[in-house]
């Protein structure tokens, strides 16, 4: 691959540089590879992106230099005219997001080294108003994503209870997360409380192995089951974005067999998946978040 060429884009003319530049280098994976990723699971990412002011994490001397990487909620001033913003009050006054909508836009921001993209839970025409609730599992080791994976089915259990349906992804790095689509005139004054209440019966219920507390208590072998993503200025990792790991893996829908299976065997090394290995699963399943989008539901009364 040429270190740098102009391409078209299903329209848009664009500059693509330094593609030979390695941005994860234990896999040798380059800047070029990022770029074609992008380009390839467009269909499947744009619609969890599109209309939502959309924080870029950008690596441009790659994964293992966090010196020089940062998160970039502004969007840059020297974009094309055909990148789109949304305006959002903050503490330090308006920022205008980038927001993608489309595929150019897409390939435009892997082309400023933006390996991770962190999405609001809200439209930008509506910011008050998430769409979903999130929680966020992470585990202290040494638990590890298995044990993500029991409370995440417990999570399951109890939403099943109030008849709401949610679906499970990897977080691309340690742990996974489960999302409850909404869909409907709620807001985060709503959900946010909803969730921190969920999070904290889990812990009252196995104190040894959940963990709800903000603050850095000990949380060496449990899970900490992050409610606060709920939060009007929080953003989480989009479902599809590589992460800025050793390799390059993504943050990828799993079924709940899939959960079930990494639960009962105690293996969570099948939960794991790289760019192409995701590419494969679009192939064959499609987009299993497509409900996130799609599917309305009330935050259930405690």
């Amino acid at each position: 691959m040429a270190d740098s060429r102009q391409v078209e884009v299903d329209g848009r003319e664009l500059k693509l540089t330094n593609l030979d530049k390695v941005l994860y280098p234990q896999a040798g994976f380059t800047k070029g590879e990022v770029v074609d990723y992008y380009a390839k699971v467009a269909p499947a990412i744009v619609p969890h992106l599109a209309g939502r002011p959309l924080t870029l994490r950008r690596f441009p001397e790659g994964v293992d230099d966090l010196d020089a990487a940062f998160f970039e909620k502004r969007c840059p001033k020297h974009r094309p005219d055909w990148v789109k913003t949304t305006p959002v009050g903050a503490s330090t006054g308006r920022i205008d997001f980038c927001v993608c909508g489309d595929r150019p836009t897409l390939v435009w921001m892997a082309q400023l080294a933006a390996i991770e993209l962190h999405p609001s839970l809200s439209l930008g025409k509506d910011i008050e108003r998430p769409t979903v609730l999130v929680f966020d599992l992470d585990p202290g080791p040494p638990a590890d994503v298995v044990d993500c994976c029991r409370v995440a089915l417990r999570l399951r259990e109890l939403f099943d209870h109030f008849g709401v349906e949610c679906l499970a992804k990897t977080s691309g790095s340690k742990g996974l997360q489960v999302y409850v689509p909404l869909n409907n005139r709620t807001s985060y004054e709503e959900t946010k409380p909803f969730a921190k209440a969920i999070a904290q019966l889990l812990e009252k219920q196995t104190p040894d192995r959940v963990v709800s507390k903000m603050k850095k208590v000990d949380r060496r072998g449990k899970v900490f089951v992050d409610w606060s993503q709920n939060h009007q200025r929080k953003t989480t990792i989009a479902v599809y974005s590589l992460r800025a790991r050793e390799r390059p893996t993504v943050s990828t829908p799993v079924t709940w067999e899939e959960v079930s299976n990494a639960a009962q065997s105690g293996d969570g090394s099948d939960l794991v998946f790289e760019s192409d290995a995701v590419l494969d699963r679009i192939e064959r399943h499609g987009d299993l978040f497509a409900p996130v989008l799609e599917l309305k539901q009330k935050v259930p009364d405690l």
